[in-house]
């Protein structure tokens, strides 16, 4: 299959185009549309999938222009139609698929269902139209949709395939692109023709048979075998199940540790921050206990601490003042106050002498009632003076008690305002990031495959046993149906037959296993040829037989984890190694020769954003010597590269030209 051309018309940023392709002539084999981002590079390359299998990978489903479909008014129709002419051995295609919209009375886009049409030119020149009934099978044989991937992808779909070529679960897609492509697809097609684990096959033709003659032993032997087979193959295909869980779970172990692995330093520091958080809370603990100190000491003693704190500068400030008053022998013993007023009231002393108001004697007999009960002001004041000396006698330090705990209160505050800085700088790596808890989750998902991994296998081994033992039903059956079946001329022939159909479909998976193995071996051989070109280094690729290719460095034992680079890498590397040994089947002699392949074109949409320069170099200089036909859709900056180093493999070199948002022209 090569690509000579292909039409669009109001297929998204395309409102009419028409490029056609470098088919090798004279070396050129090497089409090349630049684009920036947004130009229209992945809708011209999806066009090609659209037309051949009525599929495209964008979001918004409508292919009509959207300037077009602006400017269309009520129950007015616009067509989008995409028309790819190839090659496929003698035979030239035209096909072309359309689709109609029409706007409603609401204005809304109605689309029809699509117009698919195939035609084809023969040798004699003459061109007829494919029936509608068998058109999906001739593109079916032309290129199938399963293995249009490798043929048409992206940078995007490049890395997911490489993660799916190395995740070591059985891939049956990359298994079965080698044996479409490398010639075996047809002898796998003969082995399952004959399986004899299949009623329709023609072993299982031969086994439905027996029920047919007569014969009640016969008969009873063959819906026994009928019955054990249908069993084992039901295990089995539980076994298999089983084992591709237990595979995905595996690989999904791996994933979930590798994960666990960047969160190494990650837990280190969630870690300290826990550690941390554990001193601030225990901090803010022994601050909680110093602050209870301080209120104790107040409260203390029934609150004479307290008390005492208070009075005790007012105390000391009175007995400063009362330290020079001499107030001792001036009150008059068994003399009331009361008298001294009476006698002042009077006016006359008993002794005689007037008390005028004013006069010496009233003023000194008044002063005296200072001194008399009920004040005696010096008894007071000695009391007093006793009382304050036994006060502060017998008062605590509280001040001195209050300051130390302060100060470790102080103290602890700047410890914790340390840790909080602490944590402030841990959070920041973190990035605001729960480790802790996300590690967990990892850990249990891993825990929970381990426990369902284990499940499986002991359902696993009892299934290895169940089979075993229908295996060997089976077995004894057949050879007593056998027996019966050689000795009856009814079932002779049919016996003979069985036995024949079986014995063929030994032998083809006999060779298929050697051919398959031969090819594997081969593709090994190339992968690693060509990913030394592309990849410089010691690592060595290998392909086991469930296609799962692993990296290893060269006298080491054990995969060793692939780079971005490395993995894309891997699967350039595996994608031109089939279409170089495809190519070298079809101008092989001998034996080769009995393997037989079309060309392919690689339709590659971005392919080498990911790759460094001097790779870009290296896949640029492999893919014309490998692939008949390369057309890259490629952004104008790797383009300046891709043209420098396919130099004069270059045959069609054009530019997206954006004039709006709506509308890409080929320049």
């Amino acid at each position: 299959m090569l690509l000579k051309s292909i039409k669009l018309k109001n297929f998204r940023q395309f409102k009419d185009e028409y490029l056609e392709f470098a088919l090798g002539n004279d070396g050129k084999n090497v089409t090349i549309v630049l684009g920036e981002n947004g130009t229209g590079k992945t809708s011209f390359a999806q066009a090609f999938l659209w037309c051949l299998y009525g599929e495209v990978n964008f979001s918004d489903k409508v292919l009509l222009n959207k300037q077009v479909s602006s400017e269309m008014r009520e129950y007015d129709k616009a067509k989008v139609k995409v028309e790819v002419n190839l090659l496929h051995g003698d035979v030239e295609y035209f096909i072309k698929r359309e689709i109609e919209y029409q706007k409603d009375y609401s204005r809304e886009l109605r689309s029809n269902p699509a117009i698919f049409e195939i035609e084809k030119k023969g040798q004699d020149g003459n061109t007829i139209p494919i029936p509608a009934t068998k058109r999906e099978g001739e593109i079916y044989n032309i290129l199938p949709k399963e293995l249009s991937r490798y043929f048409f992808f992206d940078g995007e779909r490049i890395e997911n395939m490489s993660k799916e070529i190395s995740s070591g679960k059985k891939s049956s897609e990359f298994s079965e692109a080698v044996n479409s492509l490398l010639g075996l697809k047809a002898m796998k097609i003969a082995i399952q023709h004959l399986k004899p684990s299949l009623r329709t096959s023609v072993y299982g033709l031969y086994e439905t048979e027996f029920s047919k003659r007569g014969n009640v032993e016969i008969d009873k032997l063959s819906k026994e075998i009928e019955e054990d087979s249908k069993e084992k193959t039901a295990k089995e295909t539980e076994k298999e199940s089983l084992d591709n869980e237990i595979s995905m779970a595996e690989n999904l172990i791996k994933t979930l540790e590798e994960e666990l692995k960047q969160y190494d330093d990650s837990k280190i520091l969630q870690e300290k921050k826990e550690s941390l958080q554990d001193k601030i809370s225990n901090y803010e603990l022994m601050r909680s206990q110093y602050y209870k100190e301080i209120v104790k000491d107040f409260y203390g003693s029934n609150g004479m601490n307290i008390r005492a704190f208070i009075s005790l500068p007012m105390i000391k400030s009175a007995l400063e003042m009362l330290k020079g008053e001499d107030v001792l022998g001036k009150d008059i013993p068994h003399l009331h106050s009361k008298t001294v007023e009476y006698l002042l009231n009077q006016k006359q002393c008993i002794c005689g002498t007037h008390l005028d108001e004013g006069s010496l004697a009233y003023i000194q007999l008044k002063d005296l009632m200072k001194y008399l009960p009920p004040h005696t002001i010096s008894n007071s004041i000695n009391d007093f003076k006793a009382e304050s000396r036994r006060c502060i006698t017998g008062y605590l330090p509280l001040n001195e008690a209050i300051e130390e705990n302060m100060g470790n209160i102080s103290s602890i505050d700047d410890k914790i305002t340390d840790a909080q800085d602490e944590i402030f700088n841990v959070e920041r790596q973190l990035n605001g990031e729960d480790v802790g808890d996300k590690v967990k989750g990892i850990s249990s998902k891993i825990q929970l495959c381990e426990k369902n991994i284990r499940e499986k296998r002991g359902r696993r081994d009892i299934l290895i046993k169940l089979i075993g033992g229908l295996e060997s039903n089976i077995v004894k059956n057949e050879e007593k149906r056998q027996k019966m079946a050689l000795q009856d001329e009814k079932y002779r022939q049919i016996e003979i037959y069985r036995a024949c159909a079986l014995r063929v479909f030994n032998d083809l998976n006999e060779e298929y296993a050697i051919k398959e193995k031969e090819v594997r071996d081969r593709l090994e051989n190339t992968i690693n040829e060509l990913f030394k070109k592309i990849y410089n280094g010691d690592l060595l690729l290998s392909v086991d037989e469930k296609y799962h290719i692993s990296v290893s460095v060269m006298n080491f034992e054990g995969d060793v984890e692939t780079s971005t680079a490395q993995s894309i890498s891997v699967i350039f590397a595996f994608i031109t190694s089939i279409i170089k040994m495809a190519k070298e089947n079809r101008i092989g002699n001998g034996e080769d020769a009995k393997l037989t392949s079309e060309p392919y074109p690689l339709v590659m949409d971005a392919p080498l954003s990911a790759l460094d320069k001097r790779r870009i170099k290296t896949v640029c200089e492999t893919l014309p010597e490998t692939a008949e036909q390369v057309i890259i859709f490629i952004k104008d900056t790797d383009g300046e590269l891709a043209e420098k180093y396919m130099g004069d493999r270059i045959g069609c070199k054009l530019k997206f030209e954006k004039i709006n948002e709506f509308e890409t022209r080929l320049a």
